[in-house]
């Protein structure tokens, strides 16, 4: 189930930046629509990407009551986007309720299980959960595979141990991927195209590496390379 396409974060503030981004590319690309140009633009944007012929990650998160997550869940199997996220610790009866919301479509329902911003220190004190990091992260991958989730968010460092718990068909798609000598911004458990690789990723999701790169078609193209292992 490894897609080989890096998923280009179109982390803009608005649709005409957002776009802009995109008529630099003549291929096909798989690009991941967040909170922050979502909640700015809406579906027409996302309706607008799928008609340039882009597959897209729908990067919102849904985390509330299993009904709500339901009927949430059937507006989005309309857009026809590839994948979309709920958070695992809204639990294993909401996670099937966003299954549920998305059976009339083709779109793969993945669950976040500790953000790449968290360290392990913050989520024992803030969170008040006493286990590590990698057991707090391959708990909420088994819930949302008994849940009937196709995969998880994680960290590249958890991404072995999670195909181990839950095969190597279940999709781990790893944020917080950088070139070597990149600055890791304001996430905390990076890694490089190339060590997701050899740990077992299904998708890697880049940003402003790309994005916010000088040259971001050449940036790409570098990043794709590294991950295919050319």
């Amino acid at each position: 189930m490894r897609n080989e396409r890096p998923i280009i974060a179109l982390d803009f503030p608005a649709k005409e930046q957002a776009l802009q981004f995109l008529g630099q590319f003549e291929e096909s690309l798989f690009v991941k629509v967040g909170m922050e140009l979502f909640y700015q633009e809406g579906p027409e944007l996302v309706r607008e990407i799928n008609r340039l012929g882009h597959d897209i990650f729908l990067d919102l998160k849904l985390h509330d009551i299993p009904n709500t997550v339901e009927s949430a869940m059937r507006g989005i199997a309309k857009l026809d986007v590839a994948m979309v996220n709920v958070h695992a610790t809204g639990g294993i009866e909401m996670m099937r309720a966003a299954k549920r919301g998305l059976k009339s479509s083709d779109t793969q329902l993945i669950a976040v299980t500790q953000l790449t911003s968290t360290s392990e220190e913050q989520m024992q004190r803030e969170q008040m959960i006493s286990a590590s990091l990698e057991e707090s992260v391959v708990h909420y991958a088994r819930l949302a595979d008994e849940a009937g989730l196709d995969g998880v968010v994680c960290s590249v460092h958890e991404s072995e141990a999670i195909g181990d718990a839950c095969g190597e068909e279940f999709l781990r798609v790893t944020p917080g991927i950088r070139p070597a000598q990149a600055s890791v911004d304001d996430q905390k458990r990076v890694a490089t195209p190339a060590e997701a690789s050899r740990q077992g990723s299904t998708h890697i999701v880049v940003g402003r590496a790309i994005t916010k790169a000088a040259n971001p078609k050449d940036s790409y193209q570098q990043i794709l390379a590294e991950w295919s292992g050319q």
